[in-house]
């Protein structure tokens, strides 16, 4: 007893003179801070260097910053991608506020030298994995029917690949398209693609930036388990009104923006929409396809010390064939964000997010119609503080409601076979707490450490299906088939009950090692849990595709990902190279048994066979961030498989449990995209884009059985399609680039796939019309060469 009072005793004296010289170290230190902007919104991500102290920030969502610093001259560095590097000298002996504007690279005169450049690789800071992009370098990249395209342009980065031309969502690492948790103004959005793939949510006149996470994310980010895409929108100009827009072949759109109260607060509304479907009417044509969208952001400046936004979005895609076929679906989102500052060290902001995705089909062949939609409250509270001059502290919480909405099937004929039915609600929800730390240790050492606990309650009210051993699955040994088991009973759980709760523990760390100014080497690892899933047997997402949550059969998906890496700018950064290579591991990873159905299956435990999946690769990116011509050359090689082993010794699994490749399995990956400024009236862009062939299964054989020709199928996923390539190139003409008058224009022109390569979205196998027993593949191509102009103004 004695012992232990001596050693709590020694313990107590210990703390309180670390407090006491923790105390004494503050008192001797000032609060540096500061707010980065343009000459319209916040920079999020700009990243402010204090040279003399060694130490490195990012602004967060709002642009502010923070030091603790001993009294003295410092040097301040601001950088941010698509903008000329700031310096400036502080002298700090008190509490000092500042203000950093940045100017966009893009909107300087050709008679002024650009001499700092803050495209090149950051090579102090611990983050990696991560590709950033600027919008006024994603105006300049060609893609197809001459809309610039948020989405498109991420597929040009290394990691990030899609299933094809006109495919929703994109893959990273080998992850699937479900796996990535897409934030616009912090609000997640569960569809990212308007008509099927051919157009982004994202309209360009409405975004500021985008920050990719491959890898090494933060602990403040959770819920998905491959990667975090933050969309964040502009703010709107403060001093005067102003519009922009664009009239293109297939689509327009206008943007407005101003203030509210000058100099204080600040609106803009975007809109767009496509009109391709009218020109289908005035020849006839019954079918249709088109989009529109609506975006908006108020940002208050209550004070010095408070900031209040809303972000809003709303869009729907409507397609029809004839009268046979309608499909609608889209996204609303909504975001209110508080931002105070409670003081020179601490800062936080609260949010509240509202997304709801509708998705729908209607056949009137048959007389039926289907509506499904997910619905998602969220409240999060975060914090950021910066403790000692070497040492930030974020930490925070979330907590989400999930309101799944499966289907409702409706007749819509009086003689229709389908009777009204409505599939059971399902609801549920997510809690987390975070914290992660920015330490600088000494000259060579930064590192990003923190952890995340995570929580998911599947609750009631909702009545769920009992099966014999828990198993929905049963595999039926006399014909080798795994069927949809038959239930024993059913279990009904109140409004509110728990149904099944997940807990889990997210580590992640980022190290980097500063070997000079110029040159890093990188090191990350981290563990993501996924709570829901995209339930999709298709190798892109699709409108009909299934959000569904993790569940008493259905578990969360737990990735883990290591990644190395090194960073280096040569040339006094002209030049730019960043190469990793990383390996990730999976479990719960949702797999199909044949012949699942999965529209309107009110049990889709019954078709699920869950297994492991494991991915991994070398990157590379070359840059050139200065000059008339720049661009990237960025390389994947890589490997995505699965497996899913039988759960007993008689069991099979699926495709005999071995590895298989995953339906976005890419061997080869190869971007490289130019832009090049002729003069300050013409700029021209260029990409090349070639891919390995996404993988499929043939046919390799067939048999007859009462006449008819039954085929044959090896292994799932051992065939390819044929390898994807294209070349697009576009030239921007702007007729008065120095004028001060206040309209302003340019011109557009773009050919996607220059050389019309015909790309198999898919291949289909048949009999031959002409040959009686005589197979033949089909190729069906989506693309061939596709001219655009858009007419682009502002005043």
């Amino acid at each position: 007893m004695i012992l232990h009072f001596k050693i709590k005793t020694h313990s107590i004296i210990c703390l309180i003179f670390l407090l006491c010289s923790t105390l004494n170290y503050a008192q001797q230190n000032y609060k540096l801070d500061g707010y980065v902007k343009d000459q319209t919104d916040a920079l999020p991500g700009a990243t402010v260097q204090v040279i003399e102290a060694n130490l490195a920030a990012m602004t967060d969502s709002a642009g502010y910053f923070t030091f603790t610093l001993r009294a003295g001259t410092y040097t301040l560095k601001t950088s941010y991608v698509g903008y000329d590097t700031s310096t400036q000298t502080i002298v700090v002996k008190e509490a000092t506020s500042i203000q950093t504007k940045l100017v966009s690279s893009a909107s300087k005169l050709n008679e002024v030298v650009i001499v700092q450049n803050s495209k090149k690789t950051d090579i102090r800071k611990p983050e990696m994995s991560i590709n950033k992009l600027s919008i006024s370098d994603v105006k300049k990249m060609p893609v197809v029917l001459g809309e610039t395209d948020v989405l498109k342009s991420i597929l040009q980065m290394p990691g990030v690949t899609n299933a094809g031309e006109g495919a929703a969502g994109f893959n990273v690492r080998g992850g699937s398209a479900g796996q990535n948790l897409v934030l616009l103004d912090d609000a997640p959005v569960y569809s990212s693609s308007h008509l099927f793939g051919f157009f982004s949510v994202f309209n360009s006149d409405a975004i500021k930036d985008l920050k990719l996470y491959k890898g090494g994310i933060p602990s403040r980010f959770g819920g998905r388990a491959s990667s975090v895409l933050e969309v964040f929108q502009t703010d709107g100009k403060l001093d005067d009104y102003h519009a922009t827009g664009g009239i293109g072949i297939i689509s327009s759109r206008a943007k407005f923006e101003g203030p509210i109260q000058k100099g204080k607060s600040s609106f803009f509304l975007a809109g767009r929409a496509s009109y391709a479907h009218l020109f289908l009417k005035l020849s006839d044509n019954k079918n249709s396809a088109y989009f529109y969208d609506l975006n908006t952001r108020l940002n208050f400046d209550l004070n010095a010390k408070n900031k209040l936004t809303f972000s809003g979005y709303f869009g729907r895609d409507i397609f029809s064939f004839t009268d046979l076929l309608k499909n609608n679906f889209g996204n609303t989102v909504g975001s209110l964000q508080w931002h105070h500052l409670f003081s020179d060290s601490l800062s936080s902001r609260m949010t509240l997010n509202y997304s709801d995705y509708i998705y729908g089909l209607e056949l009137d062949l048959v007389g039926f119609k289907w509506d499904s939609n997910i619905k998602n409250f969220q409240f999060k509270y975060d914090f950021t503080h910066d403790v000692i001059p070497n040492l930030q502290l974020k930490y925070g919480l979330s907590t989400q409601y999930y309101n799944f909405s499966p289907g409702i099937m409706k007749p819509t004929k009086p003689d229709s076979q389908i009777n009204y039915r409505k599939l059971d609600n399902k609801y549920a929800l997510e809690n987390a707490v975070y914290i992660e730390a920015e330490q600088n240790i000494g000259q060579h050492f930064s590192l990003n450490y923190g952890l995340r606990f995570s929580s998911f309650s599947n609750i009631g009210k909702e009545t769920i299906n009992l099966y014999e051993n828990n198993q929905p699955v049963w595999y039926d040994k006399e014909l080798g088939l795994y069927k949809m088991a038959d239930y024993i009973g059913k279990q009904t759980y109140a409004s509110g009950k728990t149904i099944q709760n997940y807990n889990n523990f997210e580590p992640r760390i980022g190290l980097a090692y500063i070997i000079n100014d110029e040159q890093s080497i990188k090191a990350s690892y981290n563990r993501m849990a996924q709570y829901l899933h995209l339930i999709s047997n298709t190798a892109a997402p699709t409108p009909l595709d299934i959000w569904t949550p993790s569940s008493k059969y259905l578990k969360p998906e737990i990735v883990d990902q290591v990644a190395l890496g090194y960073f280096h700018n040569f040339k006094e950064a002209k030049y730019s190279l960043e190469t990793e290579v990383f390996y990730k591991t999976g479990k719960n990873k949702v797999d199909y048994i044949d012949g699942a159905e999965l529209i309107g299956n009110e049990a889709l435990e019954r078709v699920i066979l869950v297994g492991e999946s494991r991915a991994y690769g070398l990157e590379l990116m070359v840059r050139k961030n200065l000059g008339k011509l720049t661009g990237w050359v960025a390389y994947t090689l890589s490997k995505s498989e699965q497996r899913t082993p039988g759960r007993t010794a008689d069991e099979p699994g699926i495709n005999q449990g071995k590895w298989y490749r995953t339906a976005y399995d890419k061997t080869h990956d190869l971007s490289i995209t130019a832009m090049y400024d002729l003069s300050t009236k013409w700029n021209f862009g260029a990409s090349f884009t070639y891919q390995t062939g996404r993988p499929a299964t043939f046919p390799d054989g067939q048999f007859d059985y009462l006449g008819n020709r039954i085929p044959t199928f090896g292994a799932r996923n051992s065939n390819s399609l044929p390898a994807f390539h294209h070349l697009d190139i576009s030239a921007t003409y702007t007729p008065n680039p120095t004028s001060r008058k206040n309209w302003r224009s340019e011109w557009v022109f773009g050919i996607y796939n220059l050389y019309g390569r015909s790309n198999a979205a898919s291949i289909s196998f048949r009999e031959n019309a002409d040959i009686k027993g005589q197979n033949e593949a089909v190729r069906m191509s989506v693309f061939g060469i596709v001219p655009s102009v858009t007419y682009n103004f502002k005043f």
